[in-house]
């Protein structure tokens, strides 16, 4: 079977009270807070995918800054998929987005906030530096 391969990105920016992370709601379950991510395009690397849609789910423009951790595989219920996250540092935030709920949290919060634990994990990574 073949793998759906994805891209997404992990958006942080520097606040009074430190880091913080942008989460979107997810799509097929919104009580889920995760990270925008998406298929990558015909054409497209990863890093750019990763560029688009957190353009297009959260309404934000960022420099791309490195790949956070090795990709997510995981079973959607309909087939497997591979995940490519990248650290994206804020630059412009938009009102426009695919009108999923988006929210900013401290990182701490932000790993309680993830139902997943390998998006746990990358959290972490993103604090540690």
């Amino acid at each position: 079977m073949n793998r759906v391969r994805q891209a997404g990105g992990i958006v942080v920016r520097k606040d009074r009270e430190g880091l913080s992370v942008l989460l979107v709601r997810a799509k097929r379950d919104p009580t889920l807070w995760i990270f925008p991510k998406g298929h990558i395009e015909r054409g497209e690397t990863a890093a750019d995918a990763a560029l688009r849609e957190t353009r297009e789910e959260a309404g934000v423009v960022g420099d791309l800054v490195k790949p956070i951790g090795g990709p997510v595989n995981f079973h959607n219920g309909r087939y497997d998929v591979t995940v490519q996250y990248y650290l994206i540092r804020l630059v412009k935030e938009y009102d426009d987005n695919d009108g999923r709920a988006k929210k900013w949290f401290p990182v701490d919060e932000a790993v309680e906030a993830v139902h997943f634990e390998e998006d746990r994990e990358l959290l972490r990574i993103v604090a540690a530096g």
